[in-house]
């Protein structure tokens, strides 16, 4: 299991980048509308569904409990489809499944971290990307009324920090892959 996934660490960096490019686009442009938010967020949701059901199959010979990762690419599968096909949803309908989205994602993290936490060090960085996705899914349904600035803006904060997260977490990985190569070779 160690092995697959030290060797698909790209994936996992590739999922950080995609965050921190969302991040950064909400900065660069804040008074962007709903309706691009809708399409930002929804490209994003899918690719990064799409990265997580890859690295779901990378993985499940060697992990089982694979299928948390499946499910959580699955469900940004499902709601980046749903947020591209209906641009004319309501701010507060996009808030909802944007924050539907962050608390299932940051479960399914934290559980996967649960479970990867004897395999690899600083496992808590993937933990502390599900809190902070939970944190921002409660934020966004306790503050629907929120200006559209201020919520791209949480939402580029979340995405930065949820970006640099992953690709520190990516690194890890690949660093246990290195290890793993040398090991072999010995």
């Amino acid at each position: 299991m160690l092995r697959s996934i030290a060797h698909n660490w790209w994936l996992i960096a590739l999922r950080g980048v995609a965050a921190i490019i969302l991040g950064v686009l909400c900065f660069v442009s804040p008074a962007t509308t709903i309706l691009a938010l809708v399409i930002v967020f929804g490209i994003y949701a899918l690719a990064d569904g799409v990265l997580a059901v890859i690295v779901s199959f990378q993985i499940r010979e060697a992990f089982d409990q694979w299928w948390v990762v499946l499910l959580e690419g699955l469900a940004g599968i499902l709601v980046g489809i749903l947020a591209l096909t209906h641009l004319v949803v309501t701010a507060e309908a996009l808030l909802l499944v944007i924050a539907f989205w962050a608390v299932f994602t940051g479960i399914m993290e934290i559980i996967a971290a649960i479970y990867f936490r004897r395999e690899i060090d600083n496992e808590w960085l993937l933990v502390l990307t599900g809190i902070l996705s939970v944190i921002l899914g409660v934020l966004l349904v306790a503050f629907p009324q929120a200006g559209s600035v201020a919520v791209i803006w949480v939402i580029g904060f979340y995405a930065i920090f949820f970006g640099v997260l992953m690709l520190f977490f990516a690194f890890e990985v690949r660093g246990l892959a290195q290890q793993l190569k040398k090991q072999t070779h010995n």
